[in-house]
């Protein structure tokens, strides 16, 4: 007989709600190329098949994805209370979240990379140990359909956390997302994915999926986690670009030649 925990996950599994997310492909034309590169090379990453599960793709099964409501405030009042209060209290001890520019923070990116080895009880890359960043040169986008943007938490001046994200049409996932071990206790993961979404409300109104990786592969402490923050496991049909609608023909008028 399988564990209860299994017997949860699997029942999960085969209950997945189902979204199609168009990536916009067309809608890269006159941005940098980098960002058409970065919407097929999400698309043949997303639905390439896993070596070990053959009839799993690695990102169709299981995307932990939030379905944005109409407005922040749903957003908002949508997850869980305990979120909403992590929240309220890294605003009260005077953190703020904003957008950055990542080659200006490498320093304080390297501090936040080496305040531990360890996340998620996982052994942080050896890069990451030893705080080797490495600029960027990821180009301003020209469009608000496809961006990578970072942003970061600062608390008197100071980054103490930071994440990157990839905007292409309606979806909106975060790369990743990391804060100083020493600071968070102050909620700088929270603050952080409630700060993206409230951007995403602002500046990028054709997302309407908004995602933290992948749910089934996550540690029961992180999937409980993405729950709060109302990312749950989905099944994504992937498009580049939504097919054009089929038009139903005109109709015609057939008549009898005179005789």
């Amino acid at each position: 007989m399988l564990p209860v925990r299994l017997w949860h996950l699997g029942r999960e599994f085969w209950a997945l709600p189902r979204v199609t997310i168009n990536l916009m492909l067309a809608a890269t034309e006159g941005n940098d190329p980098f960002y058409e590169r970065m919407v097929t090379e999400h698309y043949r990453e997303a639905t390439h098949r896993r070596l070990r599960r053959f009839f799993l793709k690695n990102m169709v099964h299981g995307v932990a994805l939030s379905h944005l409501p109409a407005t922040f405030d749903e957003y908002y009042m949508r997850i869980d209370g305990s979120a909403r209060r992590n929240h309220k209290k890294s605003v009260r001890e005077g953190c703020e979240v904003r957008k950055i520019v990542y080659n200006e923070h490498l320093s304080e990116i390297s501090a936040i990379w080496t305040s531990t080895d360890t996340r998620q009880g996982r052994l942080m890359p050896v890069e990451y140990r030893e705080g080797r960043v490495r600029p960027n040169a990821n180009p301003l986008s020209s469009s608000s359909s496809h961006d990578y943007p970072y942003f970061g938490v600062f608390l008197k001046g100071t980054l103490i956390g930071y994440s990157g994200c990839l905007i292409a049409g309606e979806f909106c996932g975060i790369e990743h997302i990391l804060g100083h071990a020493d600071y968070l206790p102050y909620g700088v993961v929270p603050l952080l994915i409630i700060g993206i979404a409230r951007h995403l409300y602002e500046h990028h109104k054709l997302v309407r999926y908004y995602a933290y990786g992948t749910y089934f592969g996550a540690s029961e402490t992180l999937r409980r986690f993405k729950r709060k923050f109302d990312f749950n496991p989905h099944r994504v049909t992937w498009q580049l670009d939504a097919p054009a609608p089929v038009l139903p023909l005109a109709p015609t008028t057939e008549t009898t030649p005179r005789t």
